[in-house]
C-alpha cells in the first residue's frame, strides 16, 4: 500500500449533457444535468483511494453547501481531509458540457482554490511522510512550487500533472520526478505534435514522462531507457471528465515509493513500468463507461478484474 499526498483543487463539477456541444453564439438542449465532486486534485485523491493507497488531500473548500459535500465526498471515499481548509470563499466550480460522444468541454472556475497559494502549518510534515506527492495547476502556482520543493527535500517522488498547461518554472521542474502530460498539454509544452518527438523535448527538463493519448493508450520515456507504448482497453466512452486523474491517482498506487531512489520503470507497488501502466489505463478505461468524474472512478478489485481480462 503507498501513503500519496494530494495537493490541489477540489471543484463541484456542474455537468450538462448535450447530443452535441454548443458552437460559439449556438443555443443547444441538454438532456441531463448533474452536479458532481470533482477537481483534478479531489479526483486523483479519491482514484488513488480506490485504487488502494493511503490518501491524504491538501486543499480547500469553502465555507457552502459545495463545500461540506466535496468533503464528504473525499472523506467516504477514504481520503484524510484533515489538511483540507475550510475558507470564506465559494467553493471551486467546473461547468461541463459532454456530448454523445464521450467528449468534453470545461469552465472552471476557482474559487476557494484560489486560496491555495502556500503550504499552512503541518502540510510539510504530511508531505514529508508520504511515498508520493501528486500536484496539478489548478491551484496557485506558489502553492504547487511549494509543495514540489517539499517533497524533494524529504525525498518524496513528486508526480505533476502539467493542466491546465502553462509555462512551468524551472524550479519546479527541477523538483518533479514523474511529469505526465496529456498529448496536447505534451505540445503546449515543448512545441512538438508528435508524442516521442515531445517525449524526447520534455525528458531535457524532467527524468521521466507519461505522456497519455487517451483510447490510444499512454507513452513512457525516462532517462536511460527506450520509449514505451503502451495500449488501453478499446471500451465505448460515455464520459471521458477525469478519466486522466484516474489515470493518474491508479499510476500513483501502482508506482513507486520513493524512500528509495526510484528506479527507472518502477511505479507504484513497484510494478513493471509496462505492468504499471497497463493497470492506470485498466482504470481510466473503466472511468470513462460511466458518467461523471469522482462518481466513476473504479476500485481496486474492478481493475484488478479489467486489468485481468
Amino acid at each position: 500500500m503507498t501513503d500519496i499526498v494530494v495537493l490541489g483543487s477540489t471543484n463541484m463539477d456542474l455537468v450538462a449533457y448535450v447530443e452535441k456541444a454548443p458552437q460559439r453564439g449556438e443555443t443547444v438542449t441538454g438532456r441531463e444535468f448533474r452536479t458532481i465532486p470533482g477537481g483534478k486534485g479531489a479526483n486523483q485523491a479519491i482514484a488513488a483511494a480506490h485504487a488502494g493507497g493511503t490518501v491524504s488531500m491538501i486543499g480547500a473548500v469553502g465555507n457552502d453547501s459545495f463545500g461540506a459535500r466535496l468533503r464528504s465526498t473525499l472523506e467516504h471515499s477514504g481520503v484524510n481531509t484533515d489538511h483540507l481548509r475550510t475558507v470564506e470563499f465559494p467553493s471551486g466550480t467546473a461547468h461541463i458540457v459532454v456530448d454523445d460522444e464521450g467528449g468534453n468541454a470545461i469552465v472552471v472556475v476557482p474559487g476557494a482554490n484560489g486560496t491555495v497559494d502556500h503550504l499552512a502549518p503541518g502540510d510539510e510534515g504530511l508531505i514529508a511522510s508520504a511515498d508520493a506527492l501528486l500536484l496539478q495547476l489548478e491551484i496557485p502556482l506558489p502553492a504547487v512550487v511549494a509543495g514540489a520543493r517539499a517533497a524533494r527535500a524529504h525525498g518524496v517522488r513528486t508526480i505533476l500533472t502539467p493542466a491546465p498547461a502553462q509555462p512551468l518554472p524551472p524550479e519546479l521542474l527541477a523538483a518533479v520526478d514523474l511529469l505526465i502530460p496529456n498529448e496536447h498539454e505534451a505540445t503546449a509544452l515543448t512545441g512538438r505534435t508528435d508524442p516521442r518527438e515531445a517525449a524526447a523535448a520534455l525528458l531535457d527538463l524532467v527524468p521521466e514522462v507519461v505522456i497519455t493519448l487517451g483510447a490510444a493508450g499512454s507513452l513512457h520515456a525516462a532517462r536511460g531507457a527506450d520509449p514505451l507504448t503502451v495500449p488501453a482497453p478499446q471500451v465505448t466512452a460515455v464520459d471521458s471528465t477525469g478519466a486522466g486523474d484516474t489515470f493518474v491517482g491508479a499510476l500513483a498506487d501502482g508506482g513507486a515509493p520513493a524512500r528509495a531512489k526510484p528506479r527507472v520503470g518502477d511505479l507504484g507497488e513497484e510494478r513493471p513500468v509496462r505492468e504499471a501502466l497497463a493497470w492506470a489505463a485498466a482504470a481510466a478505461a473503466l472511468s470513462v463507461q460511466r458518467p461523471g468524474a469522482s462518481a466513476s472512478m473504479p476500485y481496486r478489485s474492478e481493475i484488478e478484474k479489467q486489468y485481468a481480462s
